[in-house]
């Protein structure tokens, strides 16, 4: 019995549908190229709304900087965020990485349409769209209005070289970085984001 069992759960690892979303050229081991462009696994344009994958069927997904190229149209964005709660299973991980809206990386290319923050995304979360209605938070409740709920679960920012080496040599304090990052320019590089969907 606990070989049957054993194997059970190995073909249902196997089985975990992983999307590589606006994969470019790069392919991870365990994940289906998706993109619009090239030669991927799957040729899709991901502003063309329905998906091509059934409601519930994918376990994890990556965007690595993708989402700041989608939806310069607000609504082709929130029928975006609208498919991926679609396709993905409960539970299901979503590990977003994107250019920092205030790094000459994201300012410097025409096709960035859209800055992703943590403050965007926690839109899409009904845990913190409850937050701004009990505070009277001007905040537009998205997950609410649209039925969908993304948890984020992990959030990490990469600080510029110049920044990074000066917070670890201690020349200035986590209070002084805080505030350089707050007031500045090209502080941070990147910010990673991990979401959960909840259904």
């Amino acid at each position: 019995m606990l070989n049957l069992r054993f194997n059970y759960i190995s073909v249902m690892k196997k089985n975990k549908k992983k999307l590589n979303l606006g994969c470019g050229n790069k392919s991870i081991d365990g994940f289906i190229g998706v993109d619009k462009f090239g030669s991927p696994e799957i040729l899709v344009d991901l502003e063309k709304t329905p998906w091509p994958w059934k409601k519930n069927s994918v376990d994890e997904v990556i965007l690595s900087h993708v989402l700041e190229h989608l939806g310069a149209n607000t609504d082709i964005f929130l029928n975006i965020m609208k498919e991926l709660y679609r396709v993905c299973t409960n539970g299901a991980i979503i590990h977003i990485d994107v250019p920092d809206p205030r790094s000459g990386g994201f300012l410097g290319d025409p096709t960035h349409v859209r800055a992703i923050t943590k403050d965007v995304l926690a839109l899409f979360s009904k845990k913190e769209n409850h937050k701004f209605v009990e505070n009277g938070w001007p905040n537009t409740t998205l997950a609410l209005f649209l039925d969908i709920d993304f948890e984020i679960i992990d959030y990490k920012i990469d600080l510029m070289p110049i920044w990074k080496e000066k917070f670890e040599s201690s020349s200035i304090t986590m209070d002084e970085l805080n505030f350089a990052i707050s007031h500045y320019f090209n502080v941070v590089n990147e910010l990673k984001f991990k979401l959960q969907v909840i259904k």
